[in-house]
């Protein structure tokens, strides 16, 4: 029987830290990602993300977070790609990494948004899947610009921002879960990415390369 990441080659790529595993979320796992969601992310009312997927109602939540998943996978093409990696540290799911781009063949460009459960925080976890991703961009896929944002009181995120290198790109007013917010715009280039002191292990880069067309 042919392996189905023969026909979707996204879903043979795993990216290996020395505590993480990181690889493309498959239907199987939805339910993982559904329970570490549902088991906390931030303080009620206080949502870091543009779109406040978190604060649905519980029996919303999990159909919402699959159709997220279908969606992308429905929407990916060389032009117009999104990775969304499930973060796994000793068996468990602790949360998501994504990379999207638009045009990565014309602008060299990656933009990268993650969120963990709230067990995960605070343990360096958010800082190594963030490192994997952009060695990963600037190594395999040959990148010349990574790309986050982030609102200004979220300091765990920029602090893991800071240390890996990136430097501002300035600040808008934008309207993030229905409310005015003054968000950062972020970006580290090869040059300024502060390297880990680890090596990035990555297994199935070859089909997904010939399949977006790297």
């Amino acid at each position: 029987m042919t392996a189905l990441s023969t026909i979707w080659p996204p879903f043979g790529l795993t990216l290996t830290t020395p505590r993480l595993e990181l690889r493309p979320i498959r239907d199987e796992d939805i339910a993982s990602a559904v329970e570490a969601a549902a088991s906390g992310i931030h303080e009620p009312g206080r949502s870091p993300f543009s779109n406040p997927w978190t604060e649905v109602r519980p029996d919303e939540l999990g159909a919402n977070m699959a159709r997220w998943y279908w969606q992308c996978r429905a929407g990916t093409s060389p032009e117009s790609w999104m990775l969304l990696f499930g973060v796994w540290h000793e068996g468990q799911f602790l949360g998501c990494q994504d990379m999207e781009a638009k045009d990565f063949a014309t602008l060299k460009t990656v933009s990268t948004g993650s969120w963990l459960r709230s067990s995960a925080q605070g343990l360096g976890f958010g800082k190594e899947m963030r490192a994997a991703l952009i060695l990963y961009a600037f190594d395999y896929l040959k990148a010349d610009l990574a790309r986050s944002e982030a609102l200004d009181w979220n300091a765990p995120s920029l602090g893991v921002s800071r240390s890996l290198g990136y430097e501002s790109n300035g600040t808008s007013r934008q309207a993030w879960s229905g409310t005015r917010r003054i968000v950062h715009q972020i970006q580290v280039t090869p040059e300024t990415f502060k390297r880990p002191d680890w090596t990035l292990k990555v297994q199935g880069h070859e089909p997904l390369a010939h399949f977006l067309k790297f």
